[in-house]
Order: structure tokens, then sequence, then C-alpha cells
């Protein structure tokens, strides 16, 4: 009985992770599709308040300068494709590694074409994950 009992015990516990990861990989490709539409309200609520965005040329964000820089057109993606990305959970605390295509508009209208490693961090504060930090590194695919 006892061994039936911690069997569903750990089922249980790995599929609330499983849940969980889902969730986070789902929210971390909608942000991009956020940043291209400038959802500024959706990006508020999911940017923790403590937020470093970093991005692959050393460029730091805070939440208000992310979103910010999006409404002026300094920060304007036009296409963000997910190559790959893998999220592991560790309790309250989620992280997303991926690949991806990332192309845009400068704020002198020239266009960039980026391929880059990222790293996201969430964090669980109460039952929403928010981005805690994010970096990007430019890779060749």
């Amino acid at each position: 009985m006892r061994i039936l009992l911690f069997g569903f015990l750990l089922l249980s516990f790995v599929s609330f992770g499983q849940k969980d990861e889902a969730t986070v990989d789902q929210l971390h490709r909608k942000k991009f599709n956020w940043l291209i539409n400038k959802n500024y309200d959706s990006l508020n609520q999911l940017l923790h308040e403590q937020v470093n965005y970093i991005h692959s040329n050393g460029w730091v964000q805070t939440k208000k300068e992310v979103i910010e820089d999006l409404k002026t057109g300094k920060l304007n993606y036009t296409q963000i494709e997910v190559i790959e990305a893998t999220t592991s959970i560790y309790k309250n605390t989620a992280v997303v590694s991926g690949k991806g295509r990332f192309r845009g508009l400068m704020p002198d209208k020239s266009e960039f074409n980026l391929s880059l490693f990222y790293t996201e961090v969430y964090v669980k504060v109460g039952k929403e994950w928010k981005l805690f930090n994010r970096l990007a590194t430019k890779i060749t695919l």
C-alpha cells in the first residue's frame, strides 16, 4: 500500500512539473509575439519588476525600458522564429534555453537579422510566472 501511495505522489509531482514546463514554454513563445505586436499590457504583466533583459550586444534593459523602447520604436521586432527551446523547472523557478532567429528594425530603420542562443529565467510569483532574467548570445545557425 505504501509503495502504491508513494508511486501516486511521485506521479503527481511529475505531472505538475510537466504542466509548469508546458505553461512556461507557451508563455515564453507568446512573449515573442507580444514583442512583435507590441502588446504592452501583456508584457507589463509578464515582466518581473526587477527584470534584467540583456541583449546579445550587452545592452541591459529594465522592465520600464523594454516597454518604453517598444513604444518609441527603439526596440522593433518584425519576426521571431524559435528553432528549439527546452524548459526546466526547479521549485518556483523555470529556466528556458533556446535558439532562434530574430529580425527587426533599428531606430534608423536599418534591418537586423540575428541568430541567438538565449536563456530566460522565470520565477513563480503567487500563481503567475514572471520573466526575471533574459540573456542572449549571437550564434551561427
